[in-house]
């Protein structure tokens, strides 16, 4: 368990991020030049059409399928993995469908317990689990038996929840500098901070902490249910950047609203992360594979690679 000291830090750390505000992306129109085309599908959980580009398969017979998530901020006309990664276009020819769902900012896609003011209806598992698998097998060959789930940061936490929480559905799962500490002090403040800073209620998500559906939904106490199952756990450290000298304290170049930005969110998703990976490794049966780099910040660019490993070492031995 966390240590007062790393408690306080850990809270702290995501605060800071939570009021600063991560680094906002541009949100264009995504269409088959990212290398998916977009489909509207619609939710009857959530009344409403949901975007959703997707990367066809192609050919005869059944498909597995890779459902990739987005951030926090995620935009609802567009996916941070197709504005700032190549993945869509890599994943052509690789045998597998790739669904990416546009939306889903700041609701952990999971079901909410009431509507939001702010946020509105969040059904996000049903249409996860349910309604969009339903419309990958009609329209796409999915087999809805070879399934895997990613995502980063916000959604790192939510692929672990549901692939724990529907260990019948998935066969792999991977998270990238995730928070499946959700019920542990300082990292569940987070969460809520989260949350409050896309303008939602966090109550009207899991209900009053640590009541409502908070234990319900963390993956690091139910992570036994991925006995068996492809795991992989990613994170950096928050020391430095390889990709970006200006996140670094000691380069000429040094940005702090940068660093505030990316950095603090690794040190605490790395923290995280270590905790669920401790947790994970008595788990019988679990096929785990870890990548805590000595570097790394809350970004993209690590995030891109990250999947590419996970690719190999995670969902194409859980799929072929």
């Amino acid at each position: 368990m966390l240590t007062r000291a790393r408690k306080r830090l850990v809270a702290g750390l995501v605060a800071l991020v939570a009021a600063t505000g991560a680094a906002a992306v541009a949100a264009p129109a995504a269409h088959a030049a990212n290398g998916c085309t977009v489909e509207s599908v619609y939710s009857n959980a959530m009344h409403r059409s949901v975007p959703v580009c997707i990367v066809s398969a192609g050919g005869g017979g059944p498909k597995p399928t890779l459902y990739l998530l987005d951030g926090l901020r995620a935009p609802n006309n567009n996916s941070g993995w197709l504005i700032e990664t190549d993945v869509a276009r890599w994943m052509n020819g690789k045998g597998t469908n790739v669904a990416i769902p546009f939306g889903g900012g700041g609701s952990f896609y999971t079901d909410w317990e009431r509507t939001d003011p702010a946020l509105g209806v969040n059904k996000w598992e049903t249409f996860l689990t349910r309604e969009l698998p339903a419309y990958m097998a009609a329209r796409h060959n999915s087999d809805n038996r070879r399934n895997g789930i990613a995502g980063l940061s916000m959604s790192g936490t939510s692929a672990l929840n549901l692939a724990s929480r529907h260990p019948g559905f998935y066969q792999a799962v991977a998270s990238y500098s995730g928070y499946p500490t959700v019920t542990m002090p300082g990292f569940n403040q987070g969460i809520q901070a989260s949350v409050i800073e896309m303008g939602g209620n966090p109550m009207n998500m899991w209900g009053v902490w640590p009541a409502g559906q908070w234990a319900a939904n963390d993956p690091f106490l139910t992570a036994n249910n991925l006995a068996g199952k492809y795991v992989f756990v990613s994170s950096g450290t928050g020391v430095g950047s390889k990709y970006d000298a200006s996140v670094n304290p000691s380069s000429a170049s040094f940005d702090p609203v940068k660093f505030a930005q990316m950095v603090p969110l690794e040190v605490a998703a790395s923290t995280s992360s270590q905790l669920y990976i401790g947790r994970l490794a008595v788990v019988p049966g679990v096929k785990l594979t870890t990548r805590i780099t000595p570097d790394g910040v809350h970004w993209w660019d690590y995030w891109q690679s990250d999947f590419k490993q996970s690719w190999n070492s995670t969902f194409r031995p859980a799929f072929f």
